[in-house]
């Protein structure tokens, strides 16, 4: 009697289990529109900050730059634009100053030859 119970309880068993071995595993689904929607605007929030955070950091360096670097550089352009245009000056003097063959008269030519 105790192998009839057994094999009437595999049978039932294996009757209740048939419809789930029987039927495929539900596919994945794909990520619901919803989060979709929910991570682009998540990016797009990630986004503005971080061109927010360089809008302020280009403003505060730029604020630097004006108030601590500009004043130096400036001088140092003007001294340097200075120092050209002194150059410059005194080699045109030197240049118009020294003509070896120059006349100094119009009508005297200098030697041909």
């Amino acid at each position: 009697m105790r192998t009839k119970a057994l094999v009437f309880c595999a049978i039932l068993l294996m009757q209740a289990c048939r419809p789930l071995l029987a039927e495929p595993p539900d596919p994945k689904q794909p990520d619901s529109p919803g989060l979709l929607k929910r991570l682009t605007e998540r990016a797009r929030e990630a986004k503005d900050k971080v061109q927010n955070f360089g809008d302020i950091a280009l403003g505060v360096l730029g604020a630097y730059y004006e108030e601590h670097i500009q004043p130096v550089t400036v001088s140092y352009t003007e001294w340097a634009s200075n120092v050209k245009t002194s150059i410059w000056d005194k080699l045109k003097t030197t240049i118009d100053s020294y003509m070896p063959f120059q006349a100094k008269n119009p009508d005297d030519q200098p030697p041909q030859g």
